[in-house]
């Protein structure tokens, strides 16, 4: 199986989240606007205050990214990679065990969902 590169949508959405405007994102999506984030590059972005509820962020890079206090409880991370992120905290989905999360910020293994 080949992994995709992470990629950089033109995409006025993506782009807020990459300039650390997550209330500005915040407030579109609560007006309906749609954002695509599966494969998307968000390394090393300030994503506090990110209402990540719904998003699939599936084989998104979030390595050295700034996540603490984020809730991804209900969010899609399946693929996604944390490498050496500020986590302190973040709210993982229940389905990604504590094995999944540490091996992914540790050594940037991408998380997998067990089941």
């Amino acid at each position: 199986m080949t992994t995709k590169r992470p990629h950089i949508p033109n995409d006025e959405m993506f782009k807020l989240l990459r300039m650390g405007q997550t209330k500005e994102f915040n407030a579109l999506r609560e007006h309906g606007r749609k954002c695509d984030l599966v494969g998307t590059d968000l390394r090393g972005c300030d994503l506090r205050g990110l209402d990540a509820s719904g998003l699939d962020m599936s084989n998104c890079y979030l390595r050295q990214s700034d996540i603490r206090g984020v809730d991804f409880s209900k969010t899609n991370l399946s693929g996604a990679s944390i490498h050496g992120a500020q986590i302190g905290g973040t709210l993982f989905p229940r389905e990604l065990s504590s094995s999944e999360i540490r091996l992914s910020y540790e050594v940037g293994t991408r998380m997998r969902y067990r089941g």
